[in-house]
């Protein structure tokens, strides 16, 4: 089975205008990563961080090419996926307004077989990657936060490896959706069964049976695309351990993100999910 990504692209040079407007640039800190950076070095960056539009499908970099600049959401989520040869794909982490996309820059490799597409349409800031680099490079703050983000990501990945082999799918869907809720603005996502299904690597049909017994326990509400969460505390206690151990690790790793002023999300703010992929055979 093979997926075709549709949506809108904007071409990577017209970015800072993409849908006729430009993007506002006045707060990248809301960016839990560039908040936690020391003022120091996020007043060095912040003439150097480009404002950007992150639109349905955008392909931040591909499976096997070294990226341009490294990403750093605000409002849009941005999910990692792993493509076959046969163009089957699934997805191994997402990334969203607590970090930054195109890690392999700064790591050292350059290039990742994983390919980075925006999952939920928002806006976010770019870095190139020479600014990344010379950053990183300077064995400083930039370097430490750095690191210790990757290895709250890496921790998500084999956490999702586990979640998709040990777990039950209405256990699977509940991390994911807990995943998603912690990068968005409000409770609500749009988001079809279908592409929940190819996120995880499973058919449609027992995904909406996931859903079903989900909303018939209160937990969520489904209705044409929208999932909204009405029992947060309840979703968290029917998802697995997965969930748990990778908020944990994450707050353990970057407990600066909890000193990001609450003010900066808008309440019951419903972000637009990718409508994703149709199945071609």
């Amino acid at each position: 089975m093979k997926f075709l990504w549709l949506g809108s692209r904007c071409p990577t040079e017209s970015l800072r205008y993409c849908g006729g407007h430009l993007v506002n640039a006045s707060e990248p800190k809301t960016n839990h990563l560039l908040a936690a950076l020391p003022d120091a070095e996020f007043q060095r960056w912040r003439p150097l961080l480009e404002p950007v539009d992150l639109p349905l499908g955008f392909v931040l970099y591909e499976s096997g090419r070294p990226p341009s600049h490294v990403y750093f959401p605000t409002t849009a989520i941005v999910s990692l996926l792993y493509v076959l040869e046969d163009g089957d794909f699934v997805e191994i982490a997402v990334v969203g307004n607590e970090g930054v996309v195109g890690i392999s820059l700064f790591m050292g490799g350059e290039t990742t077989p994983s390919r980075a597409v925006v999952l939920s349409a928002g806006r976010g800031y770019r870095l190139t990657s020479k600014t990344i680099k010379e950053s990183f490079n300077r064995d400083g703050p930039v370097m430490y936060l750095m690191l210790r983000f990757t290895q709250a990501l890496i921790t998500q990945m084999a956490q999702t490896a586990v979640c998709n082999r040990r777990h039950t799918l209405d256990q699977q869907l509940s991390h994911w959706l807990l995943l998603s809720m912690d990068r968005v603005q409000g409770n609500e996502l749009v988001m079809t069964h279908e592409l929940i299904a190819n996120m995880l690597g499973v058919r449609r049909e027992g995904v909406t049976a996931a859903a079903v017994k989900l909303q018939a326990a209160g937990l969520i509400r489904y209705a044409r695309g929208h999932i909204t969460v009405l029992d947060r505390p309840g979703l968290e206690r029917r998802s697995c351990e997965c969930y748990a151990v990778v908020k944990k690790e994450y707050d353990r790793l970057l407990p600066a993100l909890k000193a990001v002023s609450p003010a900066l999300s808008v309440s019951g703010r419903t972000m637009p999910m990718h409508p994703a992929a149709h199945a071609a055979r």
